[in-house]
């Protein structure tokens, strides 16, 4: 009997050695990014697609940038970081969290949208959203939160140059991130908002929204830039390199995307 019960200790005892060496495996083989909220759709089938070419794979956790930042700055085991704008991965170089000097691999754009059924005139310089308040008919308007989302630093940005900015502010329903200010403009929670192209290309959104290319000098340059953390190992650099080629530059044209 004591011989039996030993022999399963050992057997337990092998098992669980044999799981925690293939969980430890597995996180090395499979690194952890950062990635801005307003590339999920576009940074999916690039993914996928590094994933049928190398066999290797990728997760990702998306947030805005800021907050993913935050996160890099207290030991989140990130190995690379995608920002939607150079302000944050510059900072993080600043206080040497990052292995490499930073690339902009894209630049990101900002679109008027709205849900279908909303009967809101949709134009570039945003003279129906203006007519609309002159009219005190706009009750809810969406963006990414400015203190810590890029594409709501450009909206905001955009809405200054165009004189709307403080009549809009009582106005302005703050997404956590640009996904989510796009799901309350496309889902009609919001009346209308300005967020990323990307994300208003996206399948979920694109049948259901309407929307207008918001013209880019009426912001500074959303540079989507991307650097390599302290941590990185040989499957992030190897993504890394991957964001740059072609097939990963075709995926990010087709949502909006164009080179810097």
């Amino acid at each position: 009997m004591k011989r039996a019960s030993l022999t399963v200790r050992l057997q337990l005892c092998l098992v669980l050695l044999i799981l925690s060496f293939s969980s430890s495996t597995f996180s090395a083989d499979t690194p952890i990014i950062a990635a801005a909220a307003s590339t999920k759709f576009a940074l999916e089938e690039i993914v996928k697609a590094f994933h049928q070419d190398s066999g290797k794979n990728i997760r990702v956790s998306y947030a805005s940038s800021g907050n993913l930042t935050r996160q890099i700055q207290r030991g989140a085991p990130f190995e690379l970081f995608l920002s939607a704008n150079s302000r944050y991965v510059e900072l993080l170089a600043q206080q040497k969290k990052t292995a490499n000097t930073a690339i902009t691999y894209a630049l990101g754009h900002l679109v008027l949208i709205t849900n279908r059924q909303t009967k809101i005139a949709l134009d570039t310089e945003l003279k129906g959203i203006s007519q609309l308040l002159q009219k005190n008919s706009l009750n809810r308007f969406s963006i990414a939160n400015p203190a810590h989302a890029p594409y709501g630093i450009a909206a905001q940005e955009a809405l200054k140059n165009l004189k709307l900015w403080e009549q809009i502010r009582p106005h302005l329903v703050l997404g956590e991130n640009a996904a989510q200010a796009a799901q309350f403009s496309s889902s009609g929670a919001a009346q209308a908002g300005l967020v990323s192209y990307s994300l208003a290309l996206a399948p979920a959104l694109k049948n259901s929204s309407r929307f207008v290319v918001i013209p880019a000098n009426l912001h500074r340059p959303i540079e989507q830039s991307m650097v390599l953390l302290n941590n990185a190992g040989d499957t992030a650099k190897l993504f890394f390199k991957y964001l740059q080629g072609e097939k990963a530059g075709k995926i990010l044209s087709r949502y909006g995307y164009t080179k810097p």
